[in-house]
């Protein structure tokens, strides 16, 4: 037997594999975080990609919009932002001309503790900061994307003479990568824009770590190219959240070189699928709720064949996780009328339903957690087993005994891709 340690809530647990069915573990490439992030962001600003320095860019008494991600996501913009308001005021641009904009997207509003624990407290104190509203009336019109798209955007950020974005690159379930222009769309997006964009995830390209062909891309940079952003920053993160590095300048070129290091670090060659993968999303906060957990389980596909197990591991302390995900678990009986609901009125967290009913139509999926057994098996249509060697021991009654076995301790952050190299 191999025994394989998975990240699970706050502690690990182990699976015992036998050695001939186990053809070894997925992990990230991973990169050491830089010594001093501050330091390394300081040095992206100073040595932008395919762009002058923000004092070539700005001047005295322009007004500047910094988009910064929302409560949602977990990016350091505490780290990002004063190295951003300092290289601003060496080119005469004082404090009192910046709005920090909170791209919320369509989610909730930052509260005011959030704000603080988001961009920092010296961030509060010098500058401007609002939540982007996804429905106010006053948005400003910019155009029309080659997909159709009609895009509007904040009138704060859309009146600026300087727009910087800041961000994460990381694997994106539709948009291929998170970071970039994502920050224009749908971070301060209408709610009309942000529909229409996102409507298209029912495309067959728009897919985890694709970006080629991917039309949510494609029509996110145009929108960001109608809104004439300037100037981003963005970073890549190792799997404990340290800053390995940043990425200044144009919109384009910084963002594609953060996901050569997304690719390097996250996308894992493997030379074949298996019958059944065990994963973990990566234990807490990763595992915290079905919402978030579900992301090991859409990356694991990669690594599976059809028709085979995924045996997912997540503690779940907090249940499904989003009301709307459940509401379209409970509603919609088929993926059509999920999709027609996508197209007509999407919502965030109808996707995750929509993601996971298309899983279970071609896999079964074993469920390790805390979950109440009638959201697991009967909301969310999962079969459940109270400890992982139990999961396994139905998985190999499922896929037979001699079934090969992938196992992935941090599936929400590894890709795999099968390849004949």
């Amino acid at each position: 037997m191999v025994d394989v340690w998975l990240p699970y809530g706050k502690t690990e647990v182990c699976a015992r594999i036998p050695t001939r069915n186990f053809l070894g573990t997925i992990e990230p490439k991973e990169k050491r975080g830089v010594a001093d992030p501050r330091v390394e962001i300081v040095r992206a600003l100073r040595e932008p990609i395919g762009a002058e320095q923000l004092g070539e860019i700005t001047k005295s008494g322009d007004k500047v919009a910094i988009v910064v991600d929302d409560a949602t996501r977990t990016t350091p913009s505490y780290l990002m932002v004063p190295p951003l308001l300092d290289e601003l005021n060496r080119a005469g641009v004082k404090d009192e001309d910046v709005t920090v904009i909170f791209g919320c997207g369509t989610h909730r509003v930052v509260k005011p503790d959030e704000m603080k624990k988001l961009v920092g407290e010296e961030t509060l104190n010098r500058v401007k900061t609002l939540n982007h509203d996804c429905n106010a009336k006053d948005q400003a019109n910019l155009g029309k994307t080659s997909f159709g798209t009609k895009v509007s955007v904040n009138k704060v950020f859309a009146n600026a003479d300087v727009k910087i974005l800041t961000g994460d690159v990381d694997l994106h379930y539709y948009a291929g990568y998170g970071g970039g222009r994502k920050s224009v769309l749908p971070a301060v997006s209408s709610a009309q824009t942000i529909q229409h964009n996102h409507a298209m995830l029912l495309h067959p390209k728009s897919r985890t770590g694709v970006l080629e062909g991917n039309p949510v891309h494609e029509d996110m940079v145009e929108a960001a190219k109608l809104a004439k952003v300037d100037f981003i920053l963005n970073i890549v993160t190792n799997s404990k959240s340290e800053l390995v590095q940043a990425f200044a300048g144009d919109l384009d070129q910084a963002f594609y070189e953060g996901v050569k290091l997304v690719d390097e670090m996250y996308k894992v060659s493997i030379k074949r699928s298996a019958d059944i993968v065990v994963v973990s999303p990566g234990g807490n906060p990763l595992d915290i709720n079905l919402y978030q957990a579900y992301k090991g389980v859409d990356n694991a596909l990669e690594a599976v064949k059809r028709g085979g197990v995924i045996v997912l591991l997540a503690e779940c302390p907090e249940g499904h996780g989003h009301d709307v995900f459940c509401d379209w678990m409970t509603r919609f009986k088929n993926l059509k009328e999920m999709e027609k609901e996508v197209k007509k009125r999407f919502r965030m967290g109808g996707h995750k339903a929509y993601y996971l009913l298309k899983v279970l139509q071609r896999h079964k999926i074993i469920f390790v957690s805390v979950m109440p057994e009638y959201y697991a098996a009967n909301v969310f249509k999962l079969k459940t087993a109270r400890v992982v060697n139990d999961a396994l021991r139905d998985a190999f009654d499922i896929a037979g005994k001699n079934a090969k076995v992938w196992a992935m301790p941090l599936g929400n952050l590894t890709l795999p891709v099968v390849t004949t190299e």
